[in-house]
């Protein structure tokens, strides 16, 4: 049986907290191992004549903290495991031993396998003092979260917040600009120092762009945001925003959105998606904010259609999203590699069969047309569906050859017109030329949705031109003939070209 490792808590770093059990723990150890000697109880071990060996020369020789952490409980497991049967090892840590202390964790994972008996003693933990010092009841919601980790998605502006292990003032750097993406820079936070110990406690309240401008982080430094529900934050969440579709589609919510069905939103969902790609063409970042809004309202309406009757909610379809990305980005959450962006796509597409074979289709008998949406814009699918077929060859040699069927095709059109045909057939002709002015514009690296887009742009910028013309002479569109606006339309080219 190896020796026998105890674990105890520092306290907060008033030596006036230390436990009298912990206290004869440490003067009856054999060896006693701290993390660091920086903290305030440790000259209070000096007075009690307890000798220590600490792990601060980890920090400098190890380049980050995972290192730090996996190197001390190595080295505690291998104390142990060496010593005689009878030996007490302890090791001390600040604060609380279950409360942001890593190598804790692992070695409350490793004693069982290496036969360790290991024993843990808590101490007053810095949680007891921020209670306390900052006056909140952590029964009204409280989450801790670590400053080296922090992320947007783990802020709830709702709950009392205290992140920890705020070290120095890059720490307080990062948790300052991940911060600013939920609260504004003028939010009002508070900065903890050495909470309860004499003579160096500092509480400092300042707006949140100012976080790593302070001096004296360390140790013993927290960051404090106290709970917030007003509108103003928790607007800016997703929850929130879940929460008020929810009332909306609710009995007491709004007797439109109630009456809604998916049938009924199908074409809300088009027109949105269309006036989100209308404010790219503008290149204008505040109008894309808000349709980039009104359509997400439409994907939370749907969602929120479908949770009332049972069958998913949005978070089974964020869920889903985030298990395709991940599955069909290998080369990023996997062991495969991608150097460009060709590379990326044949992962994608590989991944994508994948998910169709585990779903039991067979690849041998899908058409190699399939996942081209029905109802897409004609263009856009005439498009896609010669992509598809130009994977497996079938395709033309180049770009001229497509421009030779492109006035074959406009041939059998004006012999359909000039023949009479009958109007369906007619259209047919004009079908088949639009088909092949696709495949051009595939050719010429061009998608055929955009190029027919700068068109109608053009048109609409030349068009404009002739009527504010017109206008400034006192005339109208509709007071003139044929001949003065080509005569204006040729101006309006002319002035592009400047």
């Amino acid at each position: 049986m190896s020796a026998s490792l105890t674990i105890v808590g520092l306290g907060s770093g008033n030596p006036d907290r230390l436990t009298l059990g912990i206290i004869k723990k440490l003067k009856a150890a054999s060896t006693v191992y701290v993390r660091t000697k920086e903290h305030p109880v440790m000259s209070a071990l000096a007075e009690l004549e307890i000798e220590w060996k600490s792990f601060d020369g980890l920090y400098e020789s190890l380049p980050s903290f995972p290192e730090v952490y996996e190197a001390i409980a190595s080295r505690l497991i291998q104390e142990a495991s060496a010593a005689e049967q009878g030996t007490e090892i302890v090791y001390a840590v600040p604060g609380h031993p279950m409360v942001a202390e890593s190598a804790v964790s692992l070695l409350r994972q490793r004693c069982t396998e290496w036969g360790i008996e290991l024993q843990i003693l808590g101490g007053e933990s810095f949680l007891d003092e921020a209670f306390v010092r900052l006056g909140f009841d952590p029964i009204e919601g409280f989450q801790l979260l670590d400053a080296s980790g922090i992320r947007r998605s783990h802020l709830q502006p709702e709950l009392h917040t205290l992140i920890g292990q705020v070290y120095d003032t890059f720490t307080a750097s990062e948790t300052k600009l991940c911060l600013m993406e939920l609260y504004p820079p003028e939010y009002e936070v508070v900065v903890g120092h050495a909470l309860g110990v004499e003579n160096e406690e500092k509480i400092l309240k300042v707006p949140l762009y100012e976080l790593d401008r302070l001096d004296g982080y360390g140790n013993l430094s927290l960051i404090y945001i106290p709970a917030n529900r007003s509108e103003e934050v928790r607007n800016r969440t997703f929850a929130r925003l879940h929460e008020i579709v929810d009332i909306l589609r609710s009995p007491e919510g709004c007797p439109w959105d109630q009456e809604q069905t998916h049938e009924s939103l199908r074409k809300n969902l088009i027109e949105e998606t269309y006036e989100v790609l209308e404010t790219i063409d503008e290149d204008d970042p505040d109008h894309m904010k808000e349709e980039l809004g009104d359509l997400l309202l439409q994907i939370m309406l749907h969602a929120q259609m479908e949770e009332e009757v049972g069958t998913f909610n949005v978070f089974d379809v964020i869920e889903g999203l985030n298990n395709k990305l991940v599955f069909r980005h290998p080369h990023v959450f996997g062991d495969r590699e991608a150097g460009n962006a060709d590379e990326a796509l044949q992962n994608w597409e590989g991944m994508k069969a994948e998910e169709k074979r585990r779903k039991g289709m067979k690849p041998e008998e899908q058409s190699v047309l399939d996942g081209v949406p029905r109802d897409l814009p004609a263009l856009m699918k005439a498009y896609k569906l010669q992509k598809k077929a130009s994977k497996v060859g079938f395709d033309w040699d180049n770009a001229l050859d497509c421009l030779v069927k492109v006035r074959e095709e406009a041939d059998e059109l004006q012999e359909a017109i000039a023949s009479g045909a009958p109007t369906e057939e007619q259209i047919l002709e004009l079908g088949d030329l639009l088909f092949a002015a696709t495949n051009v514009a595939r050719f010429i690296g061009a998608d055929p949705e955009d190029a027919l887009t700068r068109t109608n742009r053009k048109f609409v910028q030349r068009f404009q031109y002739i009527e504010q013309s017109l206008r400034s002479k006192g005339k109208s569109v509709q007071g003139s003939n044929l001949d003065e606006m080509e005569a204006l339309w040729q101006e309006a080219k002319v002035q592009e070209r400047k």
